[in-house]
């Protein structure tokens, strides 16, 4: 019988490929602001740490400066809104491992670095109304992942302590997210990064297919 109580996820290249939208979306207001856009291959490497630092990403280094960056910061969130659902889709078979694993007894919540708003927006689009115990996006009174302090609030919500607690993600972010935060990583290979980095922050296990979930213990 599994020793897990609740499985965690990441948000974006984890539970949905949301990257054909995070792009455009950065593209729109590059463009706007008067920029080059950017190669839809460059945006695995620009998500995952925020958005702030997505957007610093696509910029020029030139214009990597406060001033730019909060006004690019502004358009961005403009051009997300207005196009958050456009092209992001589930990936297949995760709704039905959500199901089982719920059937199975386990609590399933989401903590991404996606700003609080549009992570509750995409949990409330995509997915069923009960699917999650808990969703915690970026807040500017909690450190964003890997610091673990999120891990604990949604572990505390749940009425668990992290060590009862698996964080599925695509990233090293997350990965080194569970580990300082004492749950078990368990790294996904279908999302934006690579194996390799999963490894090299401590991944767990790493999972090829959502129904592999399914057979952790």
């Amino acid at each position: 019988m599994s020793s897990l109580k609740a499985y965690i996820f990441d948000l974006d290249g984890t539970l949905i490929d949301s990257l054909k939208d995070l792009a455009s979306a950065v593209n729109r207001m590059l463009v706007e602001q008067g920029y080059p856009e950017r190669d839809l291959a460059l945006f695995p490497e620009y998500i995952g740490d925020g958005m702030r630092q997505l957007v610093s990403r696509a910029l020029p280094e030139s214009a990597r400066t406060d001033d730019i960056i909060d006004r690019c910061l502004s358009s961005y969130q403009q051009q997300y809104q207005n196009g958050w659902h456009d092209q992001t889709i589930v990936y297949a078979g995760m709704q039905d491992v959500l199901d089982e694993l719920k059937g199975r007894g386990m609590k399933i919540g989401c903590i991404s670095n996606k700003p609080h708003h549009f992570t509750q927006l995409c949990c409330d689009h995509f997915f069923p109304a009960d699917t999650f115990a808990v969703v915690l996006g970026q807040r500017n009174e909690v450190p964003r992942k890997p610091d673990p302090a999120g891990a604990h609030e949604a572990a505390a919500l749940l009425g668990l302590t992290t060590a009862d607690c698996a964080y599925v993600g695509d990233s090293g972010i997350d990965m080194a997210f569970a580990k300082n935060a004492g749950m078990r990583g368990i790294g996904v290979s279908w999302g934006f990064r690579s194996v390799a980095e999963l490894q090299e922050h401590g991944a767990d296990v790493i999972v090829n297919l959502p129904w592999d979930l399914l057979l952790q213990k």
